[in-house]
Parts: structure tokens; sequence; C-alpha cells
């Protein structure tokens, strides 16, 4: 019996070492595993435009600030010719995310992360062409673009409608200086540019050339053939206060630069990047000052594509369960309801965008502010400038308080404007050592004169 028992226990034990020594090896092979991805490194992609346009230094400052926020992620920012590039980047999986004109031609591979802000058409003529219009082209001399870029593309689209062919005009592309040094030369009629209203390129365009703003005011009917463009003012002042440039609101068509990502990137990383996008906000508009305008991608302004499961948790993190997609168990009475509140999540969707659309144009009023102010040429012209910022900010005020505009979007304003002040504080002091010199250098002139004498 007991020999038995032994033979029994000598069995169990050479079975169960086995067993024992496979489980030490799983446990340490799974603990590894999680330690490995706990501190992998995810590196991605991210194609942007040409370094002297928005998108280039845009993606820069999306980089560092998520860098900042979560060192696993790191983002390679690479230049190119725009849009329509990175769209065929994004579908040959050479980039993971990219910066692209909401009117480009979409690839199935492409999802949605966030609207990131507003561009509007920019046709600047020079004043002695004789151009009033999109239709006073023919036979001129135009600037525009890269081929491949979306405001190349889109000019394309602009001089169809108004029945213009390739050969009524010379078109030449190239980079921003190549249209620049053209223009002011004398050699280009005109420049194209698809740019942030406000923009400094199209500012020191204007203050530095006899170029003119022209209005392109038929965007609703563009809008028929590039539904994803919409009809926008450049208002009255943006580039210049006194006297105001345009002189007028400029009737013009916009559209929206949006970040894609690659279908196949994990949604853990996308949603952490939509995170910080609009977490991290501050940090983004102390790095790019359009960061101000970054929003939810909406159905009416978008691609026809759907957002990125990463980006739709992060949206969708405070989202009741009650709101969830209807299923075959609700009954009759609950799908009433469910309608009633769908009405009203509509009615706050647009509430909620109206407040947004009226603190965009509060960052816009402010960003013109910057520019004005950087400008000053004298303590009164400075002390004005400063007046405005404040009764912008009591309107900001009063704005909020009667709920016109929101507590995120008062945060994003704030920012903005105490950016202004510091901008003001630097130049006036820049002012008051021009004053000292200039006080120093009529002394010296004194001092000689005497001396002279």
């Amino acid at each position: 019996c007991h020999s038995n028992d032994r033979v029994s226990t000598s069995m169990q034990n050479k079975f169960l070492v086995p067993v024992a020594l496979l489980s030490v090896v799983l446990i340490g092979a799974f603990g590894s595993k999680l330690h490995q991805d706990k501190q992998r490194v995810y590196e991605l992609t991210l194609v942007t435009g040409n370094k002297t346009g928005n998108y280039y230094p845009f993606g820069q400052a999306i980089a560092e600030v998520v860098i900042q926020q979560n060192p696993r992620l790191r983002i390679k920012v690479v230049e190119t010719e725009g849009s329509h590039e990175n769209m065929r980047r994004l579908q040959a999986n050479e980039a993971q995310l990219a910066i692209v004109q909401n009117d480009t031609p979409a690839v199935p591979q492409a999802r949605v992360i966030a609207s990131l802000f507003k561009e509007v058409f920019h046709l600047i003529v020079s004043e002695q062409s004789g151009i009033e219009s999109v239709s006073d082209l023919k036979g001129k001399h135009i600037a525009l673009m890269e081929k491949g870029s979306g405001s190349y593309s889109s000019f394309w689209l602009v001089s169809q409608h108004y029945g213009l062919k390739p050969s009524d005009f010379k078109s030449t592309p190239g980079s921003w200086n190549e249209g620049t040094k053209l223009f002011a030369s004398g050699e280009a009629d005109a420049i194209f540019r698809v740019l942030p209203p406000g923009s400094d390129l199209v500012s020191y365009l204007l203050q530095n050339t006899r170029g003119k703003l022209v209005p392109i005011d038929q965007a609703a009917a563009i809008k028929i053939k590039g539904p994803y463009l919409q009809a926008d003012l450049i208002p009255k002042g943006t580039y210049k206060g006194d006297p105001a440039v345009p002189d007028t609101d400029l009737p013009t068509v916009a559209v929206e630069a949006t970040l894609l990502v690659h279908q196949d990137v994990d949604p853990v990383i996308v949603k952490e990047i939509t995170r910080i996008l609009f977490e991290r906000r501050r940090n983004l508009v102390a790095a790019n000052s359009l960061a101000a305008m970054i929003s939810q991608p909406s159905g009416s302004g978008g691609f026809s594509l759907p957002i990125h499961e990463g980006a739709q948790a992060y949206y969708d993190r405070e989202k009741p369960d009650f709101l969830a997609a209807n299923s075959e168990v609700i009954g009759l009475s609950f799908s009433f309801v469910t309608l009633f509140v769908s009405w009203l999540w509509q009615l706050r969707t647009r509430f909620l965008q109206k407040q947004k659309n009226r603190a965009d144009k509060f960052n816009l009023i402010i960003l013109n502010l910057i520019q004005r102010i950087r400008q000053a040429g004298t303590f009164e012209e400075l002390d004005r400038l400063q007046e405005e910022l404040f009764d912008i900010f009591k309107q900001v005020i009063g704005d909020l308080d009667q709920d016109r505009i929101d507590s995120d979007s008062f945060h994003s304003f704030t920012f903005t404007w105490e950016t202004a002040l510091k901008i003001a504080a630097e130049r006036e002091k820049v002012l008051r050592n021009l004053s000292l010199v200039s006080h120093d250098l009529k002394a010296d002139l004194t001092a000689v004169k005497k001396m002279e004498n």
C-alpha cells in the first residue's frame, strides 16, 4: 500500500514540476510583454505642407505638445507640397497623420481626428492690373502655389466656376517666396493663396506691394460643386486698421484645415492625441495661435469620412448611456423619448457651435490687434490699441454672462488676450528704448554744435 502511495506521489511530482516550470515561463513572458508595452515608444509621421505656409509650423506645434504630455508618442513632422500629396502618402501608409484642406478628394484609408482652423481664399491683384473680379483674370498672369497643394486645386475650382479656361491666362505654380517675387516685381498681375484670415504672409504682401484684395462673391454657387466649401467674409480692417484693409467686409470662400489619421492606427493612440489637442489647447496656442480654433469635426463642414474610433471614443467620453444607439429591445415608448432627446441634442449642438463661432470671431479680432500692436510706432497708438483690447474683453465678459460663449471658449480667448497684453508691454519697452536712444542722440548733437560754436 505504502509502495503504491510512493509511486503515485512520484508520478504526481513528475507531472507537477513541468507544469510549475511552464507557469513560471508564461507568467514571466506575460510580465515582460506588459512591461514592454508600458515602455514602448510609438513613432508616427505627420505630413503637412511647405515650411513657409501654415501647416508645417502647426504640425511642429502638435508634435512638441504631444511629446511634452506623453513622451511615448513621438511625431515626425514632414514637409510636403500640400494636401494632395498628403492624401497619397496617407493612402500608401507612408504617413500615419496628415493635415489636409477639407475640399481635397479623400482616400478610403483616411479617418478624421479634428478640425484645426479655418482658411479663406485670398485673391490679391496689382492696383495697376485693372482686375476687379475673378473674371478679369483673363489675359493676365497669376502666381499659384505648387501643384499638388490644396491652394492650387482650389484656384482651378474657382476659375472654372467663373468660366475661365487654363488657356485664358498665364499661371505659374511655385512656393510662397517665388510667387511673392513675381508679384512684387510686376511679372505677375495676381497671386492666389488659401490662408487663415489675418495671415502675416498676406499682411506683409499687402503692406509692401501695391496690391489689393479682390472679392470672390459667388461662394454659395461654388459650394454646389465643392460641398465642403463655405461662404465667408474677410472682415473690414483685417490686414490694416487705418486706412482699413480691406475697406469693407470682403466676400470670399472658406475651407477647414483638418487633421486626418490612417484607419489602422491604434485607437488608444488616436484617443490620446485627441485628448491632448483639446485638453492641452493652451499649450498649443502658446506654440501656434491658430490652435485656438481647434474643434470637433462636424458633418456639415468636413470630409465624407468617418471619425476615427479613437477620436470618437474621446468625444463620447461623457456621453450618457441612455443616448447610445437604439437597440431592438427598446419599446415604442422609449423610441419617442429618444427622438425627443435627439432633437434637444441637435439644438444644443447648434447652440454650442454658435458660441464657438462667436468666440472664434473674437480670437480673430485679437490676432488682428496683435499684428497692429507689433507695428505700433507711437505710445498714443499703442494706448489706443490697448484700450481696444480692454473693450473687447468687456464684450466677451458680457457674452459669457449671457451664455453667448461657453467657458471653454472663454478660457481659450483669455489666453490669446493675455498674449496680446504681453506683446503690447514688450512693444512699449521697445518704443521707450527707441525714445531714449533718440533723446541721447539729440543731446550728443547739441553738445557737438556747442563745441563747434
